[in-house]
C-alpha cells in the first residue's frame, strides 16, 4: 500500500507546482511512480530530475546500455515501479527479450554483444560485491571508455535512489501491470 498520499495539482505551492509543470513539458512528460513522492519535496525534486535528465537522456552510454543498467538496478532492489516503467523502453533499444526476462527472473543471460556482456558483468559486481575486480574494471575500460563508465556509475547512483524511493514509499505498480517480483 503507498505510503505517501495521492497528490492534488490543485493544492500545489508554487515551487510544487513549477516543478511538477517543468516535467510535464520536458521528456518524461507526465508525473508519475517516484517523482510523485518526490514533488512533496520541491527543492530536492528539482535537482534529483535534473541529475536523472543527464543519466536518461544524455549519458554517454547508448540507450540499450543505460537500460540494461536501469532493469539490474531494478531487478537488484526488486523495484516493480522501475522494471514496469523500463522493460519496455529496454526492449525498444534493442535488448533481447530473453535477456529482459533472465533479469527480471535474477538468472545470468546470454548477450550476444561484448558491452552488454561488459556492462552486464561491471554492474552486477558493483551492485552484489560493492565493488568491481580489476579484470572486470579493465574490460569495462577498454569497452566504454572512461565517460562511459562514469557515466554508468551515475546512472546506477541514480536509479538506486529512484528504486529506493519506490521500495521506501511502496509506490503503486501503474495501473493493469502485473509484479514482476511477486516474491
Amino acid at each position: 500500500m503507498p505510503r505517501m498520499p495521492e497528490f492534488d495539482v490543485a493544492r500545489f505551492s508554487p515551487e510544487q507546482r513549477k516543478v511538477h509543470d517543468a516535467i510535464v513539458a520536458g521528456p518524461r512528460g507526465r508525473v508519475e511512480g517516484p517523482l510523485k513522492v518526490w514533488l512533496q519535496n520541491p527543492r530536492f525534486a528539482e535537482r534529483a530530475l535534473e541529475l536523472g535528465t543527464f543519466c536518461r537522456f544524455n549519458s554517454s552510454l547508448p540507450p540499450r546500455l543505460s537500460e540494461l543498467a536501469i532493469l539490474l538496478t531494478g531487478a537488484h532492489w526488486k523495484a516493480g515501479f522501475e522494471w514496469a516503467a523500463h522493460a519496455p523502453f529496454a526492449l525498444k533499444a534493442g535488448l533481447d527479450p530473453e535477456a529482459v526476462e533472465a533479469i527480471r527472473l535474477g538468472r545470468k543471460p546470454a548477450f550476444a554483444r561484448a558491452d552488454e556482456a561488459v556492462t552486464y558483468a561491471f554492474v552486477s559486481e558493483l551492485l552484489r560485491n560493492r565493488r568491481v575486480t580489476d579484470p572486470t574494471y579493465r574490460l569495462a575500460l577498454a569497452e566504454l571508455g572512461q565517460t562511459g563508465l562514469i557515466d554508468l556509475v551515475g546512472i546506477l547512483g541514480y536509479y538506486a535512489m529512484i528504486s529506493m524511493t519506490i521500495v521506501a514509499f511502496e509506490v503503486p505498480l501503474p495501473a493493469g501491470t502485473a509484479d514482476p517480483f511477486p516474491n
